[in-house]
């Protein structure tokens, strides 16, 4: 035992000679590695624990590891002091000048179709309009009952719908069940709201539609609201959007929850490289469906239809971003490419 005690003592002597000498990290570590590695001075110290007498290793174990404490200890140490040297050294090589401007931050933008949302709100806003935000995730009964589409009525094929998995919830298809949020809010009052939000459609992925997209509904209900209302309403709106030299065009169509419905058309510059490709040669794009409230609706949404008439619009803003600059892809939108997304 006094020999391996003795040992040990020169080892732990040496082992920190050496450490004093240490002068940089590479140094550093070779010395951890002569002592501490696989194959170091303290695993074989270690290994010689087994060449002792059994009432000989307790006390040389603790011995062992008394030293690998106080070496770990000062390697600790002098690593902490070889680094401090280190910075003292860089600083003192490369001064820092504290006089020198800070580097900028360089601010975000707005989204492209935050921008033109933002815009149609300011529109809207303009002539009166409040926005109103409803839920994501409808019932059947709300998103299409209410709006005059009862069970297995044809028009729901329109909308390749989301279901859950609990029975009569889904996301919603459409902007239109917040109608009767707001009717059912605000009933028997004057209502004049835009209602912006996300819809959800199975639909397949291309250049033209997404499963998620974003849509502005507006309604207006009030005493003697007429289809002339509806039409002014729309030909303002888009002239604000897109120029005051636009004009607007009316299509008859069809909505389950107007009548009667319209499709609402502007006419493109003809001097925009574009045009040919956009309105397929037509001269003419579509920018948004519309029409009077459906008297079924008004009175699911607790409206008299003989005292209280109104209209409805909806309008995706993704495919009005596309139209004002020029974007061919909507799924751009959703790709966070910053090549595109700096461009505006």
């Amino acid at each position: 035992m006094a020999d391996a005690s003795t040992d040990l003592a020169l080892l732990e002597s040496t082992a920190t000679t050496e450490l004093k000498d240490c002068a940089d990290e590479l140094s550093l570590r070779a010395w951890n590695t002569k002592y501490f590695g696989d194959k170091g001075e303290m695993n074989t110290a270690l290994k010689a624990l087994g060449t002792l007498p059994k009432d000989q290793r307790p006390a040389y174990g603790q011995a062992v590891n008394a030293v690998k404490q106080r070496l770990i200890s000062a390697k600790d140490q002098k690593e902490a002091e070889i680094k401090e040297q280190a910075l003292l050294a860089s600083l003192s090589a490369n001064p820092i000048d504290v006089t020198l401007p800070g580097r900028a931050v360089s601010a975000g933008n707005l989204h492209v179709a935050t921008k033109v949302m933002r815009e149609i709100y300011s529109i809207f806003a303009d002539m009166g309009f409040q926005i109103f935000r409803s839920r994501e995730v409808e019932d059947d009964q709300t998103n299409f009952e209410l709006l005059n589409m009862p069970p297995h009525h044809p028009a729901r094929d329109m909308w390749d719908t989301f279901h859950t998995t609990t029975p009569g919830v889904l996301l919603r298809t459409h902007t239109s069940p917040g109608q009767i949020h707001v009717m059912k809010q605000f009933a028997p009052n004057p209502v004049r709201a835009v209602l912006p939000g996300m819809c959800y459609r199975h639909e397949a992925v291309s250049t033209r539609s997404e499963i998620q997209f974003e849509q502005v509904e507006g309604l207006v209900l009030g005493p003697n609201v007429t289809m002339a209302d509806l039409k002014g309403t729309i030909t303002a709106f888009a002239r604000r959007l897109f120029g005051q030299e636009r004009q607007v065009r009316i299509r008859s169509s069809y909505f389950p929850f107007t009548e009667p419905s319209i499709e609402v058309d502007i006419d493109w510059p003809k001097e925009d490289p574009n045009a040919d490709r956009l309105t397929k040669g037509t001269g003419w794009l579509e920018i948004m469906g519309a029409g009077m409230v459906h008297p079924t609706v008004l009175r699911n949404g607790g409206y008299d239809p003989d005292q209280i008439s109104g209209f409805a619009f909806g309008m995706g803003p993704q495919r009005i971003t596309m139209l004002k600059y020029a974007i061919d892809d909507i799924r751009q939108f959703w790709k966070n490419d910053l090549r595109f997304l700096r461009q505006f």
